[in-house]
């Protein structure tokens, strides 16, 4: 089974101290996502291809946003897990367009 294709446009941003406090990554493209689940679940994100190289769990806002550098080489994988019970969802990020 394929993954998930995630589409759209991100901007060109400068100065986004929002992502870090480290200069070197306030510019780029960047993705923001809301990850809709049990409010009960455990989720994780992960930007395989990525500078980080692990899952991040989020926090009960269940948002994230992600720098993207490269959509042929890079994909996300969303982890939710419930009284013990894991589903995990692959997304390429070929839909998207880095302005």
């Amino acid at each position: 089974m394929g993954a998930d294709i995630i589409s759209g446009v991100l901007h060109h941003v400068t100065g986004y101290t929002g992502f870090s406090g480290d200069p070197a990554e306030q510019t780029g493209n960047y993705l923001a996502l809301k990850v809709d689940s049990d409010e009960d679940a455990t989720i994780t994100v992960e930007l395989v291809g990525g500078n980080v190289g692990h899952p991040v769990e989020l926090d009960s806002d269940r948002n994230i946003v992600i720098r993207i550098s490269d959509i042929h080489t890079q994909s996300l994988i969303v982890t939710s897990t419930v009284d013990g019970e894991t589903v995990e969802k692959r997304y390429s990020l070929a839909g998207l367009v880095l302005e």
